[in-house]
């Protein structure tokens, strides 16, 4: 008489389904991971950004005349052009001009900067 040994291992179907986790598993981490490489580069984007508007906005800060009115350059930082526009208008106080900065990398705003500086200071 011989006797049955027990069978030891995977069956097919559960080797597919450990497979399909697996699978499953390795997709969820190569989005994570392609997720936190976007968000990286964005955060470069916005500080790089906000450094040229700190910039620009610092050079009209010191500016010994700011004739209101809308100006635009180019300014090239971290090995990226950006494109600034800064614009001076008045406001509703007398004596107090307010200045909007705004940079833009790849037609995308970056970066925003808002001050207020007297007139003539």
């Amino acid at each position: 008489m011989s006797e049955c040994s027990p069978r030891t291992g995977f069956t097919l179907i559960e080797c597919l389904v450990a497979l399909a986790v697996f699978g499953l598993a390795a997709m969820a981490l190569l989005n994570l991971s392609g997720e936190s490489t976007r968000s990286a580069a964005r955060v470069e984007t916005r500080t790089l950004g906000g450094i040229v508007a700190d910039n620009v906005a610092a050079e009209a800060m010191i500016a010994r005349d700011l004739p209101s009115g809308t100006v635009s350059g180019q300014t090239a930082l971290g090995g990226r052009d950006w494109r600034w526009v800064r614009v001076v208008s008045a406001t509703d106080m007398p004596g107090v001009g307010r200045i909007d900065v705004r940079v833009f990398a790849d037609e995308e705003q970056a970066a925003e900067r808002v001050l207020f500086r007297a007139a003539g200071a």
